[in-house]
């Protein structure tokens, strides 16, 4: 049951390591710099795909232990094993960790929808304006009315 103690370190370090990626991602789109999101995506893909595997590994082995694949499970198992005091104390900081990681994510995804407001909202402008500027039609002739004296040459 130590590997189970190893992976749970593990995967605190993961959770760790996704929190730090999603406030490099909170600061670019704080300072609109959306340039760098794009590599940090696929940090943080890496870094859940990671939380997923470990938490797959943690799951299997409370299930080979005789204990339900879950987060209750998890503290029964903790609670029956009195020598594991590091996996009594990392399962905590984990939930912790996870739990700043998902409210991270929230508003990150708030900040991110705002950005995708505003964008939108500027499109319209350009589009509107586009519309109004266009002076002549697919027929050549202009779609603006004139404005002024018209001169009769005759």
């Amino acid at each position: 049951m130590h590997a189970l103690v190893t992976s749970l370190r593990e995967e605190y370090q993961a959770a760790r390591s996704l929190l730090a990626v999603l406030r490099q991602e909170q600061l670019q789109l704080v300072d609109a710099d959306i340039d760098g999101l794009p590599a940090l995506t696929a940090e943080k893909t890496k870094a859940v795909a990671r939380m997923s595997e470990l938490a797959s590994r943690r799951h299997r082995a409370l299930s080979a232990a005789g204990f339900a694949a879950s987060e209750a499970g998890m503290q029964a198992w903790l609670e029956s094993a009195p020598a594991l005091e590091d996996g009594r104390q990392n399962w905590p900081d984990l939930l912790s960790v996870l739990e700043s990681a998902q409210e991270l994510n929230r508003t990150n995804g708030l900040l991110i929808h705002k950005h995708m407001t505003r964008n939108q909202q500027a499109l319209s402008v350009l589009h509107s304006g586009a519309q109004v500027g266009n002076f002549y039609g697919p027929n050549g002739q202009t779609t603006m009315p004139s404005v002024g004296r018209r001169l009769v040459v005759g």
